[in-house]
């Protein structure tokens, strides 16, 4: 492929959707990330709010026990099923043009057909416990324990499916610490890069 991707990672409260969509606006490209969701639904007959669960978290923290869980008398679950439809997507909207991706492993699926410029963005558990507060409301659990959690399940999620650790420097080009540059720096920093960046 010519064109050239974005592929955005994120710590659960970290704003990389926010930062996602920034940057693609800035750059005058699309973003996938509810369109994402709901593409993956329309083509595998799933409901959006199942796909924005299932396709970034396993029902386990533990990718061992996700691993024999919830599967069909075929030996495919819904889970396996649905991560093959959002693989087809993903890789027929890099086909596309250039575009942002956000989450779902796109680094992965993408790494061997698209120029992919992979981007991790994390944040102190303090300013990311403080984000999603202001976000999506008071629950019962304590704010670190969803940070936690989120941040667990999407990790064994990534590890089941790519055999990767998540949020791993080594597999990315850019690690970016939303909590101290802020979303509108990280922003110009992957536009920078995305810029001047070659295979």
């Amino acid at each position: 492929m010519k064109h050239k991707i974005i592929t955005i990672s994120r710590e659960f409260g970290s704003g990389g959707r926010t930062i996602g969509k920034m940057t693609a606006q800035t750059l005058g490209i699309p973003c996938y990330d509810q369109e994402l969701i709901e593409r993956i639904a329309e083509k595998s007959g799933f409901t959006k709010e199942f796909v924005q669960e299932k396709g970034e978290y396993t029902s386990h923290r533990s990718w061992l026990v996700n691993a024999f869980s919830d599967h069909s008398m075929q030996g495919i679950s819904t889970q396996d099923y649905l991560w093959t439809i959002q693989k087809r997507v993903i890789l027929d909207l890099a086909q596309q043009g250039a575009c942002v991706i956000v989450g779902r492993c796109a680094d992965y699926i993408l790494k061997d057909t698209a120029n992919c410029l992979k981007v991790f963005i994390h944040a102190a558990m303090d300013k990311r416990a403080d984000r999603i507060v202001r976000l999506y409301g008071e629950t019962q659990d304590a704010p670190v324990k969803r940070l936690k959690d989120k941040d667990k399940r999407r990790a064994a999620y990534y590890k089941f499916y790519t055999d990767y650790e998540w949020g791993d420097v080594r597999n990315c080009h850019l690690a970016l610490d939303s909590g101290v540059l802020g979303l509108e720096t990280c922003v110009q920093l992957i536009v920078r890069a995305y810029e001047s960046y070659c295979i």
